[in-house]
């Protein structure tokens, strides 16, 4: 057990962000499969890109707040604008999120919900590497 605090210790942020990763990925994916298995047609373009959005604004809400207590420990008074910056770089996820989604569903034919997990994982590493050098950079 001791081990295990230790190596949990010195690992830490990393160990936090790909447990706060998979929540988000679980928000992201449980809002995008409700709209396309429901209310939208993942057969159409345009309503594959609005569960898409729709399910990045969600995840991005979630793991602003998640990623600025538990990953980290973010102290930073001005929120609005530690916010922005985190929306602002998420944006270029969201870009490549629904380029990578267009290509693969809509012209590939892979089967959306397999598309829709692969361009988790690529998302999740970029934002991971955006948060930590880009919004939540600690001055030392």
């Amino acid at each position: 057990m001791e081990k295990l605090k230790k190596i949990y210790k010195e690992h830490k942020e990393i160990i936090n962000y790909l447990i706060v990763g998979v929540l988000t990925t679980i928000v992201s994916l449980g809002i995008y499969y409700l709209l396309t298995f429901t209310i939208l047609n993942p057969n159409n373009a345009i309503q594959l890109q609005v569960a898409n959005v729709i399910s990045w604004i969600g995840a991005v809400i979630f793991a602003y707040f998640t990623n600025r207590k538990f990953v980290f420990e973010s102290k930073e008074k001005n929120m609005l604008k530690e916010a922005s910056k985190f929306a602002i770089s998420r944006v270029g996820t969201l870009l490549m999120d629904m380029l990578i989604m267009f290509v693969t569903v809509n012209l590939m034919n892979i089967q959306h919900w397999i598309a829709k997990l692969i361009v988790q994982v690529v998302v999740t590493i970029l934002n991971y590497i955006f948060g930590k050098f880009l919004v939540f950079n600690k001055k030392k």
